[in-house]
């Protein structure tokens, strides 16, 4: 498959997830902020395509960070961060979503592994009752210690 267009929930990200369920691809998900890409992302999502066959990043919109990180993020806005990652060798596709959390992504998506960051527990991880209802898996991939935009973002402010 060639590399898709960057996605908003809707009918064409459903289309497109269903030509891969359809293929019988495994989906691996995973979602976040991504403000300032770095190592640790890199690695992350590296490690999470090995996992499947498909990696679909759900990016946490404009409107959605700020809610979350305060109103001095995101720093890149969400057009260009989903642009970075949909050109990252591991990402397959990108889907921007509204809401606080991906919930209502993962439930349209239904991919057969979900991930998140060494920090969350697997229990914790938003939709894992959805893939884990489909028989699907639930990881908490490793953490890569001191990489973190919260700590480039001080690191600038100190210069």
């Amino acid at each position: 498959m060639d590399k898709p267009d960057i996605f908003k929930r809707g009918t064409r990200l459903k289309k497109y997830v269903k030509e891969i369920h359809d293929f019988g691809l495994t989906i691996v998900f995973t979602n976040g902020v991504f403000d300032i890409i770095h190592r640790g992302h890199v690695e992350y999502l590296n490690e999470a395509k090995s996992l499947g066959d498909i990696l679909i990043v759900g990016l946490n919109s404009d409107s959605s960070v700020k809610r979350i990180k305060g109103n001095s993020r995101p720093v890149n806005k969400e057009n260009d961060r989903a642009f970075v990652l949909a050109n990252l060798r591991a990402v397959d596709a990108v889907a921007i979503f509204e809401d606080d959390t991906p919930y209502k992504l993962i439930k349209d998506i239904k991919p057969q592994v979900l991930v998140k960051g060494g920090d969350w527990k697997p229990e914790n991880i938003v939709g894992a009752d959805i893939v884990l209802a489909n028989n699907g898996k639930v990881k908490s991939l490793k953490f890569v210690d001191s990489y973190s935009t919260t700590n480039i973002i001080k690191k600038i402010a100190e210069t």
